[in-house]
């Protein structure tokens, strides 16, 4: 059944399609209005590589793959076009590109949120006399003021997943850019489909992706001046910021046949939250995906960094704004690819029968990497490890967690995480969690759900995993494992 125009009458617009553009899939679903899936569609994102240490997207391919997925999913739905009611795009976070302003051309690649290019900038940063003197002054007004805006701001330390010092980097390192910065545009992943699904007519995003660049300030809820100017980036260059779910505009006619209306932009790890319906202050959802994120509902409060943990808008819906604190390993699902490539399993199914086949790993130890702090220092690797993350998020929630991402699908994973913080886990039947969001989003400001509390009744949880072990039963290879992080601070 073709999915342009249908032929006679056309039928209602019943359907939405949620979009996740991931790091390494770009997949999406078509749902009904008990959020069933009805046709899906993925395509593979092959990242390229061309220094050690940098990841980059080629745009063009990244367009093609968007639109052939969307096309795909409803052709599978046995639908046509005319029948979507909104399209939601859900996108990998501080993934980024700038292009000329009026020509619509990108001066270079998508730099990933993967990509290390800016780590010796991030040392150095984080070295600087500058910016320890920046953080005391912020302290100091803080608590003489308790005004809340003097929270430490979310560039006073640095990580490579942050777009700042790479933005910085694109501005000192390639010509282009710096000579024509007075007509360059800058933005996210879903900036740029934005700006291709319209024409060049709509230039903006959402609060919930602004905010995971680490240029734009949650709680002040502008890009920083104040960065900018030290990074030597023009304030011109960035996008408006509209809320998460919004009337973006419609796609021009040409790109699917007939005019989508573009109803939401979300990071994907804050629309993972959304789609897992994590709501209420307390609640928590744990994504175990290419990275892993912890992601904790703070309400109406903003939380200052700390310990590594950092402090997310989730969403802004009209006068709603619900902040989240998130912690996060840079490579989960990266890891299990790596032990894979590396020929210790051929299927990914294997895992959980594998690690279920032996007692114990008789000391050998797999030592991750953070970016919640263990000890003063780098830790080399990352693997799956959750314990550090609760005992920072302990006092934060006391609901059940609920997962989402691939690996979540590993039982002996979910077991194990679930022991060792002591929690109920909820597994939805659909981890797509990212796209179930933007279309949750999506259909909200469309009007094909009415609230929140309709979107609940829609959950659907396969499998609840509960404590079977005592936490002390963990203790010794806990103890074993923290001594195999000490000796890889000195590696």
């Amino acid at each position: 059944m073709p999915c342009g125009q249908p032929g006679g009458g056309a039928a209602p617009a019943l359907y939405v399609v949620g979009v996740d553009v991931g790091s390494t899939a770009v997949k999406c679903h078509v749902y009904d209005r008990a959020a069933a899936v009805r046709g899906s569609g993925c395509r593979k994102v092959e990242a390229l590589h061309p220094r050690p240490g940098w990841v980059e997207l080629d745009p063009e391919v990244l367009w093609s793959q968007f639109v052939g997925v969307v096309k795909e999913a409803v052709q599978a739905a046995g639908l046509h076009m005319r029948q979507i009611a909104a399209l939601g795009i859900s996108t990998q976070r501080s993934t980024f590109i700038t292009w000329h302003k009026r020509t619509g051309k990108p001066f270079h690649n998508f730099i990933s949120w993967q990509d290390l290019r800016s780590a010796e900038l991030v040392n150095s940063w984080n070295r600087s006399l500058l910016l320890k003197v920046i953080h005391v002054i912020f302290t100091v007004l803080h608590f003489f003021t308790g005004n809340d805006r003097y929270l430490a701001p979310s560039f006073l330390t640095f990580s490579t997943q942050q777009t700042s010092m790479k933005l910085s980097w694109v501005f000192k390192n390639i010509p282009e850019v710096t000579a024509k910065k007075n007509n360059c545009c800058f933005g996210t992943v879903d900036t740029w489909l934005l700006y291709r699904l319209t024409k060049g007519s709509v230039f903006a995003t959402d609060y919930s992706n602004a905010s995971s660049t680490g240029i734009f300030e949650p709680f002040t809820k502008c890009w920083n001046p104040t960065l900018c100017n030290l990074l030597s980036i023009p304030m011109s260059i960035y996008p408006s910021v509209k809320d998460t779910s919004f009337n973006f505009g419609s796609a021009d006619s040409e790109i699917f046949g007939v005019p989508i209306p573009i109803m939401a932009l979300v990071a994907d790890q804050q629309s993972a939250m959304f789609g897992e319906c994590c709501f209420q202050p307390g609640d928590v959802k744990l994504t175990m995906g290419t990275g892993g994120f912890w992601n904790v509902n703070t309400g109406g409060n903003l939380c200052a960094s700390h310990g590594g943990l950092y402090p997310l808008i989730g969403w802004k819906i009209g006068e709603e704004v619900v902040y989240l604190t998130e912690g996060s390993m840079s490579n989960i699902g990266t890891t299990i690819k790596w032990a894979q490539d590396i020929n210790l399993f051929t299927n990914v199914d294997e895992t959980a029968k594998m690690a279920r086949s032996i007692v114990d790993s008789q000391g050998v130890c797999f030592v991750p990497g953070f970016q919640v702090k263990l000890y003063n220092g780098k830790i080399c690797a990352r693997v799956i490890r959750t314990k550090h993350f609760y005992i920072s998020f302990n006092l934060l929630f006391s609901s059940p967690c609920r997962a989402d991402g691939g690996v979540s699908n590993n039982s002996f994973v979910m077991q194990m995480t679930s022991d060792l913080i002591n929690k109920k886990i909820e597994k939805p039947s659909n981890t797509d969690m990212s796209s179930l969001g933007a279309a949750f989003l999506a259909g909200l400001a469309s009007g094909l759900w009415t609230d929140k509390e309709q979107l609940k009744k829609l959950r659907r949880i396969e499998t609840v995993f509960e404590p079977q072990k005592d936490e002390e039963e963990y203790k010794p290879a806990m103890d074993t494992w923290m001594q195999a992080v000490k000796c890889s601070l000195h590696w």
